[in-house]
């Protein structure tokens, strides 16, 4: 299959940070000064990048610009023009809405401001999405609480469940407990990130403590083969990131991945791109790196797509309509 072909094809996507997905042209509309020497320096992640932590570290020169409302509309608009280039039909975009608030928008402004934008982009690129709201490991008890109330306040309006990012190496889920609570007593969804900075353990802590059904990356799994089994189970679902995973330094090549181990040990899978201005790719080249690297054919790619739309967040019609799109085209 051409590059062309696997590009037109369509395609679900439900691992995506809105901060990390900036490209060149937006960034030159939000502040003209900034150059492509240093758009490529500071907003994708290096070749020599070690950890989770440092390519976080990029996140923040997207984050500095998306400080005022008409700034982030033109990264969601952005965004939206990506996706329709490779065909993603359906999108969980997630965003930190405090990491927002450094200058008049409140937090719920942030939530409103990528919300609208993401609707009327969704009605013009005619894509479906929904919006998950992080908190972030280094966030105190407080803070993670009023990001769950924010999920609660959007819930039937775009928002469809929390999350927890950032460094999961440096910080404990302490303080996240009791979001996490609240969101499973008000029937609000969640996912979590685990399994990538630190090993099985942080999945198993992550799976008890905070009760999610789906685990963001997760790829550490493969050191504990009981945990794979339980993943298998209770069909836990993982987003996986292949190129983020090696730009963050988890495993050192992509022919060390254990995707395709993870894939064949009946988990519940699908790709994502993290990042595609940090990792600098889409989800095309995802699709390539499977295909040629572990010799995947289109009924994988198939297959990860339609486990991707049992396991979003989204409505059972959407999901209706998205099985039937996958099932028509591939």
């Amino acid at each position: 299959m051409s590059v062309k072909d696997l590009k037109n094809l369509p395609k679900i996507e439900l691992h995506l940070h809105l901060d990390c997905c900036l490209s060149f042209d937006v960034v030159k509309k939000i502040n003209p000064e900034i150059d492509i020497q240093t758009f490529n320096k500071n907003f994708k992640a290096s070749s020599s990048c070690s950890s989770v932590k440092e390519y976080i570290k990029c996140a923040e020169f997207a984050v500095d610009l998306m400080q005022d409302e008409n700034s982030i509309k033109l990264v969601v608009e952005d965004l939206f023009k990506q996706l329709k280039a490779e065909n993603v039909i359906y999108v969980e975009i997630r965003f930190a809405p405090l990491l927002h608030c450094r200058n008049k928008l409140s937090a719920s402004d942030v939530v409103e401001t990528i919300n609208n934008a993401s609707k009327k982009c969704s009605e013009k690129y005619g894509i479906h999405y929904g919006l998950i709201l992080c908190t972030l490991r280094h966030f105190d008890e407080m803070q993670s609480m009023e990001t769950v109330r924010l999920v609660e306040k959007f819930k039937n309006s775009g928002v469809f469940a929390l999350d927890i990012a950032a460094d999961e190496a440096g910080h404990s889920l302490d303080n996240h407990i009791s979001a996490f609570n609240y969101a499973n007593d008000s029937n609000i969804k969640s996912t979590a990130h685990a399994g990538e900075a630190k090993g099985p353990e942080s999945i198993r802590e992550t799976l008890k403590r905070l009760k999610v059904k789906r685990v963001g990356h997760g790829v550490r799994c493969v050191e504990d083969k009981d945990l794979m089994k339980h993943l298998s189970n209770k069909d836990i679902h993982l987003e996986i990131c292949l190129t983020s995973n090696i730009k963050t330094a988890t495993f050192k090549s992509i022919t060390l991945h254990p995707v395709d181990e993870i894939f064949k040990s009946n988990i519940s899978i699908s790709l994502s791109t993290d990042g595609r201005t940090i990792s600098n790719i889409d989800l095309t080249s995802e699709y390539e790196l499977v295909m040629n690297k572990f010799g995947w054919d289109i009924n994988d790619i198939k297959k990860t797509n339609l486990d991707a739309i049992s396991h979003s967040f989204t409505t059972a019609e959407i999901k209706k309509e998205l099985t039937k799109k996958i099932n028509s085209s591939y």
